[in-house]
């Protein structure tokens, strides 16, 4: 699958199957779950995500930062398909969210992104880097590193391989499946220094047959 085609024409096809999907196996729920645990959300944080797509990743964010009484420095986001980014301008507007930014950007375009885009203490990515295709894997992953300040970490959930997800995730979302040791190889690859896999919380242990949790630093 290209990147710049396929999977744009996928999700322009599909969104609102999509948002049903991930509402029907509790996805948002799950990444919620795992914010409201951790200890990577501080007050003065500056915060990127890679393919906000509809806003399951970003309202869980943004959601667990206001429960614990967390004010963000700024929180910036972008997605490859228009549609997903309309889907989620609609969503911001109706929960009156303002402070949000969002841009149209593909993520190994490393210059798409405002100039200003930089110094990041979190980069944070959900369910986007499975349709980079294979060989430029490290490279998308190197280009968010770039975006991060020195000591920033990234947090990355990913699809697993495993029967489950060979089916319902590769098969039916025509998405690459990763193992933890393709993952670690890749984080290296791309100048991470140090990678390990936190998991999800106990609310949310029902994702571990889904996907990989991983975080990385600068």
């Amino acid at each position: 699958m290209s990147l710049t085609a396929d999977a744009r024409q996928l999700f322009t096809r599909r969104p609102d199957v999509y948002a049903r999907f991930i509402r029907a196996v509790r996805y948002p729920q799950g990444l919620r779950a795992f914010w409201r645990a951790s200890p990577l959300l501080h007050p003065g944080l500056r915060l990127l995500e890679a393919g906000c797509g509809t806003g399951a990743l970003t309202f869980a964010l943004w959601d667990a930062a206001k429960e614990r009484g967390i004010r963000l420095d700024a929180f910036d986001a972008f997605d490859l398909t228009p549609a997903m980014l309309d889907r989620l301008r609609a969503s911001l507007r109706r929960r009156r969210i303002g402070d949000i930014q969002l841009a149209e950007a593909n993520v190994l375009h490393r210059d798409a992104l405002p100039d200003d885009w930089r110094n990041y203490d979190l980069v944070v990515s959900a369910s986007m880097l499975e349709y980079v295709p294979r060989e430029r894997f490290a490279d998308a992953l190197r280009g968010l590193r770039e975006r991060l300040k020195n000591g920033g970490r990234f947090v990355l959930f990913v699809t697993r391989r495993n029967p489950f997800t060979r089916l319902l995730i590769g098969r039916w979302w025509q998405s690459n499946l990763y193992s933890a040791p393709e993952l670690t190889e890749a984080f290296r690859a791309a100048g991470f220094s140090r990678v390990h896999f936190p998991g999800f919380p106990f609310a949310a242990r029902y994702l571990s047959a889904w996907g990989h949790v991983v975080e990385a630093e600068r």
